[in-house]
């Protein structure tokens, strides 16, 4: 599929001014501001695992963690590196040799380091001069290059530190010998035109490749990201799933397919693999995937309402996008109370039930206003849900062939109400009425029924069994009637159990009758 850039009048002519790269950087801190996610912690070998996918699914860069944090810590990062992985293992550090040299031991092949420059952090956390943080930074620059490691150099809080005190701090680091640098969003304050505008003011002046790290306090550290890219900068952190410090982290999953899909700019992320990555991440942290959440969650590739489920059984992109399987997730149509007869009918035929052949069209209609009428109680259609309403409309008598047809019914029960039930039954073109007392609701309405009928009619047999799980659970019920001349089995399905039990006699007396 190609790109909208190219597909796409309104995104070409729009973006036709700007130099866009051909290739980003993917700089992937999961498993370090990825586990800084509140309530997560990651095992060694967890973190082992998700490294191994991280370098299968392409990744350039993978910030293993923090070494000086933790002796755990350390041994994490050095499993990861004697693991010979494709992607560059990079380690955090503050500016600090101590830091610096914990993770130089840990054999990483960069190090990712920073110290604040806001004047916040001057004042309140650092306590120290411009010039000193200056100094410290290039100091621990230096440090690191002498010991033959890539250095990424951080200005932390950049985006809130004076423009003019950013760049000279930027500058004496790629003087001191940074490879890179990187400008994080501390706080998520950037937009988009404002990260764009600081790249391109920072690309006037700085000639080593730049790295955004935006965070997602606002909800725009996507679109901060990408910004950034079209401004100038050659690599931009992400998070699986969008983990990360508050409200998270840029999404690797949206960051690689804006890039990919919108603009034709190509990573090395094979996106076939990123639903997989994604739960992976999502069962290891334990932080469940929302599932509106964009291309890995569940509900991404999902339709329930008729026209959209129409649309995308014509032809899939008049409602989604890009293809589900690009980015390894799956196409669902989802029934409910918005469904219409065309996603019901793609939903019967998944699941072996052609409409025309094992069901008539008088039965699919049926099908129809029970699946409505299951989501108008505010329920989920299950598969299994599905399955089991074809069954049981299907393996009854269709009712205009049916010689006993109920008309309406009614219940009454309670702690201090004898179970009583009252119907009104269609027998041959008849209306019958009759109420009975009885055990409970379900035996009260069965011997109403029976008494309507006026058949010697006996029930031997009575299951019940739940279809889905829950209180509210479509339910199956089996009886087993005779009368003086042969037995029937019959079935009947829903969510109520008075009712399914009802219909159930209902439909084993047209077959003695039949």
């Amino acid at each position: 599929m190609e790109s909208y850039l190219n597909s796409n009048e309104i995104i070409k002519n729009s973006l036709k001014s700007m130099k866009l790269p051909e290739k980003v950087r993917v700089f992937d801190t999961t498993l370090r501001d990825g586990e800084q996610t509140p309530g997560v912690s990651l095992m060694p070998d967890q973190k082992m695992d998700i490294a191994k996918n991280l370098s299968e699914i392409g990744v350039d860069a993978i910030e293993a963690g923090f070494p000086v944090s933790s002796e755990g810590e350390q041994e994490s990062i050095k499993n990861i590196t004697s693991l010979g992985l494709d992607a560059e293992i990079c380690g955090l550090a503050r500016a600090v040799k101590k830091d610096i040299d914990v993770a130089i031991d840990c054999g990483v092949d960069s190090i990712h380091t920073f110290i604040a420059t806001s004047p916040l952090h001057r004042e309140y956390k650092l306590k120290m001069s411009k010039e000193k943080i200056i100094d410290i930074a290039v100091e621990s620059i230096e440090y690191i290059k002498e010991h033959g490691v890539i250095v990424e150099f951080s200005a932390e809080d950049a985006t809130r530190t004076e423009l003019d005190y950013l760049k000279e701090v930027y500058k004496k680091a790629v003087e001191a010998g940074a490879d890179r640098i990187n400008v994080p969003d501390t706080v998520g304050v950037m937009v988009p035109n404002s990260m764009s505008y600081l790249i391109k003011e920072l690309k006037n002046d700085i000639k080593v490749p730049i790295s955004v790290h935006c965070h997602n306090d606002f909800g725009i550290a996507v679109s901060n990201s990408v910004a950034a890219v079209e401004a100038g900068a050659e690599q931009v952190h992400c998070t699986v799933n969008g983990l990360g410090e508050r409200a998270g982290n840029a999404s690797l999953e949206e960051t690689v397919m804006t890039l990919n899909m919108v603009y034709g700019i190509n990573t090395n992320v094979n996106t076939k693999l990123l639903t997989k990555l994604s739960k992976l991440v999502s069962h290891y942290t334990g932080i469940k995937t929302q599932p509106n959440k964009a291309i890995v969650g569940e509900n991404s590739f999902a339709h329930e309402s008729g026209i959209h489920a129409h649309g995308v059984l014509a032809n899939a992109l008049t409602y989604e996008p890009i293809d589900p399987e690009i980015v390894g997730n799956r196409r669902r149509i989802v029934l409910g109370k918005h469904s219409g007869a065309h996603a019901i009918k793609s939903k019967l035929s998944e699941i072996g039930v052609e409409v025309g052949e094992i069901v008539s069209e008088e039965q699919f209609c049926e099908i129809v206003e029970r699946v409505k009428a299951i989501g108008d109680k505010g329920k989920i259609v299950t598969d299994a849900d599905v399955m089991a309403i074809a069954e049981d409309i299907t393996k009854r008598t269709l009712k205009s062939e049916r010689i006993v047809d109920l008309e309406q019914f009614a219940v009454i029960t309670g702690n201090h109400v004898l179970p009583t039930a009252s119907v009104a039954l269609k027998v041959k073109d008849k209306i019958y009425k009759t109420s009975e007392l009885g055990v409970g609701p379900v035996d009260a309405a069965l011997k109403a029924i029976q008494a309507a009928v006026g058949e010697n009619i006996r029930l031997n047999e009575y299951n019940i069994s739940a279809i889905s799980g829950g209180t509210d659970a479509i339910a199956e019920v089996t009886v087993r009637l005779e009368n003086q001349e042969k037995e029937v089995i019959a079935k009947a399905t829903g969510d109520d159990v008075v009712k399914a039990s009802v219909e159930a006699v209902i439909d084993g007396i047209n077959k003695l009758m039949g």
